[in-house]
């Protein structure tokens, strides 16, 4: 089984550009994390990326899953490295994909100026500027139509002020730094150069950090890189899923 856990949206539907690849070769399991998409639930003032594997947790005891290669994007991977610090055995093996150890200076600054955004311009402004972070410029260009349509399900699917501005609290709170070193989950670290909101460096110093753990760092695909570049994306992760399973 693949659980496939989302970055700042948190919505399942994230990961389509995934699905017929890996599920031509493995049972896969997707879920709206708490407060976003179809789950609706507030969300508490101290919520963190504990509690967020909590519920990853949760979603593998609801759907029967003993264990589970687990594939997160940004604050996704931050709930799994988080369960490969606490639950590893519940862990196959763990794909992060632009995630980080602790949130780097710059990614701070983005993130602050996203919710200045929300403050002063509200979710039409928030959901407009979206993309800056998660694209390609020349992509954005080439799929103007798509972006489109994309902000406005933004908007429609908003999660809410209150429950955004608590999951971005508690991204920028973790840290898994003193951890690393002893993990042992087999763990694919994968960046895209790129990115504008999390600096490459920090996939590779995470890749650095985790014993044994692989490296593959995208030259172009930005922090959606598996949105961007999904085939590559997508044989990279089975690559290394293969690998895993075949021992």
């Amino acid at each position: 089984t693949v659980l496939l856990s989302a970055g700042l949206g948190g919505a399942a539907g994230y990961w389509a550009p995934q699905l017929a690849a890996l599920r031509a070769r493995y049972r896969v399991v997707t879920y709206d994390q708490a407060g976003t998409g179809r789950d609706k639930r507030k969300l508490p003032a101290d919520y963190s990326i504990a509690a967020m594997a909590d519920e990853a947790l949760a979603v593998l005891d609801a759907s029967a899953t003993g264990a589970c290669h687990f594939v997160g994007h940004a604050l996704g991977g931050l709930v799994g490295l988080d369960l490969a610090a606490g639950h590893a055995d519940r862990l196959l093996s763990l794909t992060v994909v632009n995630g980080w150890a602790a949130a780097h200076a710059h990614t701070r600054r983005c993130f602050e100026s996203r919710l200045m955004l929300l403050a002063h311009g509200g979710p039409q402004a928030y959901v407009r500027a979206q993309p800056i972070f998660l694209y390609p410029a020349d992509w954005l260009a080439q799929n103007a139509l798509r972006m489109e349509r994309e902000e406005a399900h933004g908007l429609e699917a908003f999660q809410g002020t209150a429950t955004l501005r608590r999951r971005i609290a508690a991204l920028l709170a973790f840290d898994a730094t003193a951890r690393l070193s002893g993990l042992r989950t087999p763990s694919l670290l994968f960046a895209a150069r790129d990115d504008v909101l999390v600096p490459s460096a920090m996939s590779v110093r995470l890749a650095m950090a985790i014993p044994g753990s692989t490296l593959h760092v995208a030259p172009w695909g930005a922090h959606a890189v598996s949105v961007t570049q999904p085939e590559l994306f997508n044989s990279v992760l089975l690559d290394f899923l293969d690998r895993i399973r075949e021992g």
